[in-house]
């Protein structure tokens, strides 16, 4: 199964957000899952079984529990392959950077008294006029 055919799914995705943290039973995963999605414990498993061949994810014993964690290869692959697009949306951020910080200093120097377009402090007089 191709990466983004993996990644394609948004209970999939869930997943690996969860895996992300660390290492999770399947039990709690399934919770997670059920709660959030409404599927049964057997859907989830599958998921996990998917997440597992596919590479994604790993699992191992310990005891009675599984514990699955996220296998960084594939998503390694998949930011080389994303490399190519970033240049799309490196220079938007860029330009949003910017943007924030232009709108951030405008705010610094409205509120401060001292610089030339400042709001200047209301004293008690000026209230009562």
């Amino acid at each position: 199964m191709h990466a983004f055919d993996v990644l394609g799914d948004p209970v999939r995705r869930r997943i690996l957000e969860l895996l992300a943290d660390g290492e999770q039973t399947a039990g709690a995963v399934s919770g997670v899952i059920h709660e959030e999605f409404g599927i049964s414990q057997p859907a989830v498993s599958q998921h996990l079984r998917v997440l597992r061949e596919s590479g994604f994810a790993t699992v191992r014993p310990e005891g009675t529990r599984r514990l699955y964690a996220v296998d960084p290869g594939p998503l390694q692959e998949v930011d080389v392959w994303l490399e190519h697009f970033r240049r799309f949306w490196n220079q938007r951020l860029d330009a949003l950077d910017t943007e924030l910080a232009r709108g951030g200093r405008e705010r610094r120097e409205k509120d401060d008294p001292r610089s030339p377009g400042g709001s200047k402090p209301h004293t008690k007089c000026e209230e009562d006029a």
